[in-house]
Order: structure tokens, then C-alpha cells, then sequence
């Protein structure tokens, strides 16, 4: 998803077509296809960064997409609501295009858009079933942080936390782990477990990528204030779950803004989310700029981080410069390299 962005005005030659093509053919036999028959073409180990294969993944990506819009026009009802259920529910591009679409009556994609989404439904199909009624609130967080033992991780030195401090620390250029409440059901992070950054300069974006060991192509997400959302996204409109894409209407957010000059944000109200909400408020009077960068806080690999020894030690693993919780700022230690970000 992140890399076809790359190719957004590439062209696609002969061989990529009939690549796609025999991809899509339902009859071909391309899973038979073994790697020595396939050693002279010009997109055989071409590579990730180069810009014929970002092409390919670009040409690629529409060419599913119109599948299912084919399709959804020759069965769509009027005023029919389209829900988007599994892992493709994390296809922002997909998203957007449904929604400008214009088939549907309304666009749903639950904030956990994995393949619990058909026990979910299950669950909210025997509601209707035995009480006539199927109304969901939806909570995209599950459980508290276990308190487990953190004896000897004296890396860090705890302070109270204060907004301004923290908002004061990210425009110096500290990345800082971010853990309140309950954890995310979803993959994305969504204000309980994210690693924070200011989203300028550009050049967080690349450490980012570092600390979480992803591919440097692939875009950080940015957390906003929902009443900032027009100062920097278009069009504007909540998005508290980030599934869908903005385009990215100011050059205040570079660490954030993809190379179609676009952005997954999430945006946050002091209803939903107080205190991240107050804490990009802080940020606001800081740098005048209400948005942060905002990656998901866990290994590679595995859940988010749910224990305060993982994220003692996520954070001294990964160099981060610190971390917030609940009611404490964590820095790390002169001793162990706390100098200024550089």
C-alpha cells in the first residue's frame, strides 16, 4: 500500500501489463511459475526502491480496485451501506475510493479491521436476533497495562508529567513512548500506545522507521486536533480511527505528509481522548503546529506493548529518548547517553 504512492506517476510498460494480467487471470498458471524461468525479465529481484517496481505496485493496486468496483455496480441496492471487514480495511487508498465512489449510502470500517470482524458480526447479528435491537458503541481499546516487576531498569529518570514539558521535549526533537489506559484492539495506535514525535523535520520520518525496523518507503501516520483538522488536511471531516487518506493541504507537517502528499490521520477531541487531546493542545502553543507523528508502541512482531518492563525496555532498546505514564515522564538517563537528539 505504502509503496504503490511511489509509483503514482509512473508508466506502466508491456511487461508490467502482462505481469498484472497474469496475476489477475483466475485460469493462469503463475503459482507454477518457478524463479529461473522468470530470471530475464526487468522486474526479476529489481528491488523495492526502484522506481519501475513502485510502478508495478501502483498499477497493481488499481487494477483490484476497479474489480470490486466493477462489481459492487452491477449489485449495489440504493442507499445501501458498504461495510468493510479483515485486513483490507487497512487499505486507506481503497477506503477513500469508496467513499468518493458515491455507491454507498455510508462507509463503515471497524477500528479493529481484522478477521475478528466476523465474530463481531456474528455476536451483532444474535443481539438483533434475541433483543430486536442491534445498537453498538464502538471502543477500540482492551486492557490495562500489567504493573510487573521493573527491578533493574534504572535507565531512566522519572519525573512528573507535564504537557508542556513533553510538548516542550518533542519540538527539541525527542521521540518519547506514549502509554495510557488500555491498549488498542487494532493494529493502529490510536493514543494509548504510540511513540510520539513533532512531525517536522522530515528527518523524524526516517528515524522512526529506524526505531520500529520498517522499510524506509512507509509513511508515519499523524495524530491531530479534531478542531485543527482544516488547518492542515483536506477533506475535513473526523477520522478517529485512521482508515482513510487526507490530503495534506501544509508544508508545518513534512515527518508526516507521504509522497502523494498525503496522510492517514487520526484526529483526536477531548471527548474521545482528553489526554492526548490535551497534550497536542500543549504542542499547539509550543510550535503553533496541533499534530504529532504517531507510530504504534510494540516489537516487531508482536502486539502492543502491555507490560512496563517491555516498554522499560522497548525504549532502552530502541533509543528512544523517554517515555509518558500515566502520570510520569521517564528520560532516559545521563549516564546512558540522554544527550540531546540530534
Amino acid at each position: 500500500m505504502a509503496l504503490a504512492a511511489y509509483g503514482k506517476n509512473g508508466q506502466l510498460d508491456e511487461e508490467g501489463k502482462a505481469i498484472i494480467a497474469t496475476l489477475l487471470n483466475k485460469n493462469s498458471n503463475f503459482r507454477k511459475i518457478n524463479k529461473h524461468q522468470v530470471q530475464s525479465s526487468a522486474y526479476f529481484n529489481v528491488g523495492l526502491d526502484a522506481p519501475r517496481f513502485a510502478s508495478l505496485a501502483y498499477h497493481f493496486s488499481n487494477a483490484i480496485f476497479k474489480i470490486f468496483h466493477d462489481f459492487a455496480k452491477t449489485i449495489v441496492v440504493d442507499d445501501a451501506p458498504l461495510l468493510i471487514v479483515g485486513g483490507c480495511g487497512l487499505n486507506c487508498d481503497w477506503n477513500s475510493k469508496w467513499i468518493e465512489t458515491r455507491l454507498f449510502s455510508d462507509v463503515f470500517i471497524p477500528p479493529c479491521t481484522n478477521d475478528s470482524g466476523s465474530s463481531i458480526g456474528t455476536a451483532i447479528d444474535a443481539m438483533l436476533y434475541t433483543r430486536g435491537l442491534a445498537k453498538v458503541t464502538w471502543s477500540p481499546y482492551a486492557g490495562e497495562l500489567s504493573h510487573d516487576d521493573l527491578e533493574g531498569t534504572d535507565y531512566f529518570v522519572k519525573e512528573p508529567y507535564y504537557p508542556r514539558r513533553v510538548a516542550e521535549l518533542l519540538n527539541a526533537g525527542y521521540i518519547l513512548g506514549w502509554v495510557q489506559g488500555r491498549y488498542e484492539v487494532g493494529p493502529r495506535a490510536l493514543g494509548n500506545r504510540s511513540i510520539l514525535a513533532a512531525p517536522y523535520p522530515r528527518e523524524n520520518l526516517a528515524k522512526l522507521n529506524a526505531i520500529k525496523n520498517r522499510e524506509g518507503f512507509r509513511p508515519i501516520a499523524p495524530v491531530c486536533l479534531e478542531e485543527c483538522l482544516a488547518d492542515y488536511f483536506y477533506p475535513v471531516h473526523p477520522s478517529p480511527y485512521m482508515l482513510e487518506f487526507r490530503t495534506v493541504v501544509s508544508n508545518a507537517i513534512p515527518a508526516v505528509t507521504h509522497i502523494d502528499n498525503s496522510a492517514r490521520p487520526q484526529s483526536v477531541n477531548n471527548f474521545q481522548n482528553p489526554r492526548m487531546h490535551e497534550l497536542l493542545n500543549a504542542c499547539r502553543d509550543v510550535s503553533g503546529v496541533g499534530v504529532l507523528c504517531n507510530t504504534s508502541l510494540n516489537f516487531n512482531g508482536r502486539g502492543f506493548i502491555n507490560k512496563l518492563s517491555d516498554l522499560h525496555r522497548f525504549a532502552n532498546e530502541h533509543g528512544l529518548d523517554g517515555f509518558v505514564f500515566e502520570n510520569s515522564l521517564f528520560l532516559k538517563s545521563v549516564d546512558h547517553n540522554n544527550e540531546k537528539p540530534t
